[in-house]
């Protein structure tokens, strides 16, 4: 075991150690730290306190890699096809094509790489620490293990240490536990070897923000062997799952690959069967061949992600991996965190007690709007003394200000402190108003768990203390509270303890008030005067709010089908209360799991109880990822949302990971597929709706395009059993491939959103991306162009048509066939009439498009010479366009037939 890891696996119980004892087992002293020698010695012992850059796949590999997709092979086979039967051009297109698929795999691969290089960002900063004797400030890359750092308010944390000395020290870790408030911290604490990392108020960890007091302690980790070091190599080793998408297309792919190779074999071994020449046997073998590979198919789906991506960016989610936009559209399980996901990250007061009475605040956050309510009614601070009092009590016994930034309302200190600013505003109290100057504070300490503050009431007046703190605290020092009417009467501690206990049940911080008097002149504030005497003035209960949005857009991917979990570092009842107003279960109370019941169900136990419970609480990196991986393994697809480093990784193994743009860190950004840049849990609804509707444009594409290449191989099909001629030539296949997905395909891309697409639950998982309907109905559409090519390419010939005339009205009976058939495609089920003729102004100019190009085909010399076409009769356009007519109202029949048979005809929108 190397030194690294031997620190690593002692710290695992450094939380649980006295102070002393992790001061002898370092090496190191309290007062004076470790030596500057010693400390060079350690650093070249211990390497520096930077998380190791891990090398991956050699730049080439990678790329190269990136070809072993069967698509891409039938694409590659494509090229060299058509290099072989035309010309390097057309071959350099479709190999084109090939490229920028591969392209954007290579760039995609470097996702994991950028996400470890972010966390190593996290920990570039300078470093208070004590050697010698002496306080100096040095980088934080140069810290080693036993070394003696100062922390402050405002400093991160630039190592794992065990804390030897704390005054008032307060640590957010959202962004590593989840918790969604500063954390206490106490070194002279006694913890259990087994206590969770949430839970462990002995220790401050790397990358994690000092919000107040001061701070003392040992180096016990650096760099690769950190919490976060940890989670660095957590990233490294999720794995990067294929999309359904992908998944599908790969399937599709194979199956494809299988057919055309079948169906080439097949046509070459029935012209040696017929003793026709080899050569045309062969080239007859390779026509089938091209006309089977649906050469634009690629391209079209690349179009139609990046709509996708667009009309998302418009609706605040960005998309950092094309199949994403897909993935979405089939989640059926969201991984939540909560705070600052599901909820603000803004503590506010919601219910005040003070003279008996209860109330109610309206607003969220720390945006000073809103008022105070009973019953539903604003409330007259002249006429509740109490109310008045308690909320002036929290405002001036309070070390914190709002202040906006970019329209944007935040804390600067504590943030219940700036609930109890925000509350008192929104009465119409504020610091601007004539109040009592402080004189002098007592400022929060967690063996005393108060705060006090001493002010000047005026010249000869009694000086007047205002304390908040924990209920227990402040009750224990009062004999009177004010009534409801402000009239000092004796304290009752059963009411108020009840009160109490209704408010923690709904998950709510509770903070209590009191008030004092202290003789004139009195300049000092001490602990002995608030040791009693004091009035009781009221209680406010806070939480982190759910957005309301939040709670809108949850209840959308419950009527979508998609199931909701919240996983959170918070405690289990404060998770319990907020999922509970979410309505995560619905209207049931929700079931929570914590982070201990997680580590004692072994993991098929675990996957069913991950897919039953709906709160999953004092979680840690590790279990969010075992969370993904089982919810996984029951076949779920998986969207993961979060901000903080904690939820790097389980975003990095979700199918689909989505991170906070605005609070969210680099590392969760970087592991992430997708960024919300407004952090609203409202906006993934937004894109889900969106990701349906890309796959259902996606599908459209597909089911439009396969009849074409199952068309033109059953026309060479035919052709051989039969012995005739070639209805189509390979170069005019290729023709008709590519100018039909280049001026038709795209447009699909373009159409909206179908009625009710949020109303339908999630795709199967394993559903293929043609379901027996569209098979059927791709079969059906490539017999029809089968049928009307060959039959018009004999009845030309019949007519005394050329053998080029009679070629350019197969060619012709095929595009146009697959324009009526685009109309059809417009939506799978409903009749273009019933979506809105003319909701796509694109497809309309495609088919334009599509129409000038084929008269260019069939007229100008140029191209005739090139694609062996000739001009046609109008009456062979007028053969030619009722067989297109015919084969449109076919389909809509087969469609409105299927709609009476299910009962579900949809009313024309509007």
């Amino acid at each position: 075991m190397n030194t690294k890891e031997t620190v690593l696996h002692v710290s695992n119980g450094w939380h649980a150690l006295p102070p002393d004892e992790v001061t002898t087992r370092c090496g190191s002293d309290g007062q004076s730290g470790l030596s500057a020698s010693e400390a060079e010695r350690r650093l070249k012992q211990y390497g520096a306190n930077v998380i190791t850059a891990r090398r991956g796949k050699n730049p080439l590999v990678r790329f190269l890699l990136q070809f072993h997709n069967p698509l891409l092979y039938i694409l590659l086979l494509a090229s060299i096809i058509t290099f072989v039967l035309k010309d390097p051009v057309d071959a350099a297109i479709i190999f084109g094509a090939v490229l920028v698929n591969v392209i954007l795999g290579y760039i995609q691969e470097s996702r994991a790489e950028r996400a470890i290089e972010a966390l190593a960002r996290t920990m570039t900063m300078e470093a208070t620490v004590v050697r010698d004797g002496k306080t100096i400030r040095v980088p934080a890359a140069s810290l080693v293990p036993g070394d003696l750092v100062l922390l402050q308010s405002g400093d991160k944390v630039p190592a794992d240490m065990r804390l030897i000395r704390t005054r008032d020290l307060q640590i957010a870790e959202a962004a590593l536990t989840g918790e969604s408030v500063p954390v206490e911290k106490h070194a002279q604490a006694s913890l259990d070897p087994d206590t969770t990392l949430a839970d462990r108020v002995t220790m401050a960890y790397a990358s994690t923000l000092v919000t107040y007091g001061q701070g003392a302690g040992i180096v016990v980790a650096t760099g690769d062997a950190t919490e976060v070091g940890r989670i660095s190599r957590l990233i490294a080793t999720a794995h990067d799952l294929q999309t359904p998408l992908t998944r599908k297309i790969a399937h599709f792919s194979r199956l494809l690959l299988y057919v055309i190779l079948g169906l080439a074999a097949v046509t070459f071994l029935i012209g040696a069967f017929r003793d026709q020449p080899f050569l045309d046997t062969l080239m007859a073998a390779i026509a089938l061949a091209v006309s089977a590979i649906p050469e634009g198919l690629p391209a079209a789906v690349t179009v139609t992600l990046a709509i996708g991506v667009t009309r998302m960016a418009r609706r605040r989610a960005i998309i950092r991996k094309l199949p994403a936009v897909e993935t979405l559209g089939s989640t059926t399980v969201i991984c939540s965190d909560k705070t600052g996901t599901l909820t603000q990250n803004q503590m506010t007061v919601q219910r005040i007690v003070a003279g008996g009475e209860r109330y109610e605040t309206t607003g969220t956050g720390y945006q000073p709007d809103g008022d105070i309510r009973r019953n539903g009614d604003p409330v007259d601070l002249e006429s509740h003394i109490a109310l008045a009092e308690c909320l002036r009590a929290g405002l001036l016994c309070n070390d914190s200000e709002l202040v906006e930034q970019e329209e944007r309302w935040d804390v600067r200190g504590d943030p219940t402190e700036g609930a109890l600013i925000t509350a008192a505003r929104k009465a119409g109290i504020d610091r601007t108003d004539n109040l009592p100057p402080r004189i002098d504070v007592i400022p929060f300490e967690s063996q005393h768990q108060y705060m006090a503050t001493l002010h000047d009431a005026g010249p000869d007046q009694e000086r007047i203390v205002y304390m908040k703190g924990s209920v227990e605290a402040i009750l224990s020092r009062c004999d009177t509270m004010l009534d409801a009417s402000g009239q000092h009467v004796p304290c009752d501690a059963d009411t108020i303890t009840r009160a109490v206990d209704e408010m923690a049940a709904e998950g709510l911080r509770v903070l209590a008030f009191a008030r004092g008097c202290l003789p004139p002149g009195t300049d000092t504030l001490r602990h002995e005067d608030v040791g009693g005497g004091l009035t009781f003035l009221g209680l406010q209960g806070m939480v982190d709010p759910p957005r309301p949005e939040a709670i809108t857009a949850v209840h959308a991917c419950q009527q979508a089908g998609i199931r909701v979990k919240m996983i959170t570092g918070d405690h289990a009842l404060t998770a319990a209360a907020i999922a509970e107003q979410i309505g995560i279960d619905g209207k049931r109370k929700p079931s929570v799991l914590t982070g201990r019941d997680i580590e004692q169900l072994p993991d098929d136990e675990f996957a069913g109880s991950a897919d039953q419970t709906s709160v999953f609480a004092r979680v840690t990196p590790e279990q969010k990822l075992r969370l993904v991986q089982a919810l996984q393994s029951r076949g779920h697809i998986v969207a993961m949302t979060g901000d903080g480093v904690n939820d790097a990784p389980a975003l990095k193994q979700a199918d689909i990971g989505v991170a906070m743009g605005l609070a969210g860190t680099d590392v969760a950004r970087e592991a992430a597929d997708m960024v919300l840049t407004d952090d609203n849990f409202a906006t993934i609804e937004a894109a889900v709706e969106e990701g349906r509707g890309v796959f259902d444009n996606l599908t459209k594409i597909i089911a439009w395009t396969l009849p074409t290449n199952v068309g033109e191989g059953l026309v060479i099909l035919a052709a051989i059993l039969i012995g005739s001629a070639l209805p189509v030539l390979p170069v005019q296949i290729l023709w008709v491939n590519m100018a039909t997905v280049a001026a038709l395909g795209m447009v699909l891309a373009a159409e909206g959103k179908e009625p009710g697409i949020m109303q339908r639950p999630p795709r199967e998982p394993d559903a293929p991306i043609l379901n027996n309907t569209l098979i059927w109905r791709t079969l059906a559409v490539g017999v029809l162009i089968m049928i009307g090519a060959f039959a018009l390419f004999e009845w030309e010939l019949q007519s005394g048509a050329s053998l080029a005339e009679a070629r350019t009205v197969a060619v012709n009976v095929i595009v146009m066939i697959e324009v009526f058939y685009l109309l059809n495609c417009r939506s799978l089920t409903l009749s273009m009439f019933q979506i809105g003729v003319f909701s796509n102004r694109w497809l309309f100019v495609g088919i334009g498009v599509m129409i000038l190009l084929q008269l260019g085909f069939t007229y100008l010399p140029w191209m005739n010479q090139i694609l062996n076409s000739a001009p046609i009769s109008l009456e062979a356009w007028g053969r030619i366009l009722s067989i297109a007519v015919i084969g449109y109202g076919l389909i809509e029949l087969e469609k409105w037939l299927r709609r009476q048979y299910a009962g579900k005809q949809i009313a024309i929108p509007g």
